[in-house]
């Protein structure tokens, strides 16, 4: 009881000191006494560690830039902010998140360029950037993700060529960039 109190509390101080300004349509703040169990938020704790290895907080009409903070959650795998209103760019201390295996950010308001720092989560098999406003062009460090199975980067405004170092990638199931101004092609990609 104890270890899971713990990560309770983890999850507490994230909402109330990493995410203060988070707010839902009804512009009323995170509270972990109602929000942490709804079925549009979870988090998932670890059973070996008893850290935060999950947190889903999609779906919620959230609307804020992601602190840099949560490069904190060293036990994070899964983390799914998909279709809210978190905006700006995405903080460098992500990279800090070596565990990592899931990333969805698509259906946000995100800007600027897609951080080559992605391509340093060893781990990562899944990445979801559609619906966003990335600009810029593919970084060739994400050819580095070699667990990486699927890439998801339509409809932004991304521009250039797209990275032909993907072709290395043999886990690549699905890439999808459709909707933006790219060009180029991936030899040995099926």
């Amino acid at each position: 009881m104890e270890k899971k109190l713990y990560c309770i509390f983890q999850y507490a101080f994230l909402i109330t000191i990493t995410f203060p300004m988070l707010s839902s349509e009804s512009k009323q703040p995170l509270s972990l006494a109602t929000d942490w169990t709804t079925n549009s938020t979870s988090v998932t704790c670890s059973l070996r560690h008893h850290r935060v290895a999950a947190l889903n907080l999609s779906n919620m009409a959230l609307s804020a830039t992601i602190p840099p903070q949560l490069g904190n959650l060293s036990f994070l795998v899964s983390l799914d902010l998909r279709n809210n209103l978190f905006h700006g760019d995405l903080p460098q201390e992500l990279s800090l998140l070596r565990r990592l295996k899931f990333i969805s950010f698509r259906l946000n308001n995100f800007t600027g360029d897609i951080p080559p720092m992605l391509g340093q989560l060893p781990k990562l098999e899944y990445l979801n950037l559609r619906n966003n406003s990335f600009m810029g062009s593919i970084p060739k460090s994400l050819s580095n993700l070699t667990n990486l199975q699927f890439l998801y980067l339509s409809s932004n405004s991304l521009s250039g060529e797209i990275p032909k170092e993907f072709g290395r990638l043999q886990s690549l199931q699905t890439l999808a960039v459709q909707f933006n101004r790219l060009s180029g092609a991936i030899d040995n990609f099926s």
